[in-house]
């Protein structure tokens, strides 16, 4: 039989590029377990024990920690566990925090327990917070505790919102009208005279509607830069908020959303024509009772 020279060459390559690539696919497969581990750690529906959620709400080293055992006691409220009730006194701590993730995160879980006078009382402050996104969460909630404060908030949803300049200086942005952005996005930066910088992100989802202040264009702390339009889920939200605490002089506002002009989905719409005859239902319901109570 003739033997095949190449064949002993052949093995010892092949043998050696499995050598070689061993330490590489090591790598892989350390990436992949990397990812997956790092996914499985900050996955928010990811259980809590009681020990565990107890430590990430006192970890403000990693707000994803704080975050993600604030929507576990959430979670344990709407499923009626009251042992969820230990984290109370730390969940009202975090209202007062200077993180604004953590004050709307607890704006919004404190409306799954509206039987809280306490969360009651802290949403009541929330109502004033200084960032919009906890304003509105807080007026949502409160509806739970069937309380009307946060309305003027709700009807604020359905109007174009106006971004100040934080400081004085030139403004230097590219986007354009109609932009779709998100939280913390950045819309631009205003240049001070000494040459500093600061950044203006989006405090609110949405759209940008106008743009007030051009790119180049000199400004003072406090001048309109541009108007955001509420995104749809929160426009949706405030209508539905709406159908139960509205009043006559909101109507002007929420029939906007109810005209074909292709800027409102159907959902919006329908959403908005059952909110409007709800406050009409229940103003004639107020002017009847009125009547039938006035002395004759």
């Amino acid at each position: 039989m003739k033997e095949n020279g190449n064949k002993p060459g052949h093995t010892i390559t092949s043998a050696a590029r499995v050598r070689a690539s061993g330490p590489i696919l090591f790598l892989a497969v350390l990436f992949v377990v990397a990812v997956f581990l790092s996914w499985y750690l900050t996955w928010f529906g990811r259980g809590l024990s009681d020990s565990e959620i107890s430590e990430y709400l006192n970890d403000e080293q990693h707000p994803r920690h704080v975050q993600h055992a604030l929507l576990q006691i959430q979670d344990r409220l709407e499923k009626g566990d009251s042992t969820a009730r230990q984290w109370y006194p730390r969940v009202i701590a975090l209202a007062a925090n200077q993180e604004t993730e953590f004050r709307l995160t607890v704006a919004w879980l404190m409306g799954s327990d509206n039987r809280s006078q306490e969360f009651q009382q802290t949403l009541l402050r929330l109502i004033h917070d200084p960032e919009p996104i906890v304003r509105r969460n807080a007026a949502l909630a409160l509806l739970r505790f069937n309380d009307q404060t946060g309305r003027q908030e709700l009807v604020a949803i359905l109007e174009p919102y106006t971004l100040r300049a934080p400081s004085e200086g030139v403004v230097a942005s590219t986007l354009k009208e109609g932009s779709v952005i998100t939280r913390g996005t950045l819309l631009g930066r205003i240049q001070s005279a000494d040459g500093r910088v600061q950044e203006v992100r989006s405090p609110l989802p949405g759209k940008i509607e106008r743009i007030l202040a051009a790119n180049r264009a000199g400004v003072s702390k406090g001048d309109p830069l541009l108007t955001i339009g509420s995104d749809e889920e929160s426009i949706w939200e405030a209508l539905r908020g709406l159908a139960l605490v509205g009043e006559i002089s909101d109507l002007p506002v929420i029939q906007r959303y109810m005209q074909q002009d292709g800027a409102n989905s159907g959902k919006i719409k329908e959403q908005a024509t059952f909110t409007a005859k709800a406050v009409q239902q229940r103003s004639q319901d107020r002017s009847i009772k009125y009547r039938e109570e006035k002395p004759h």
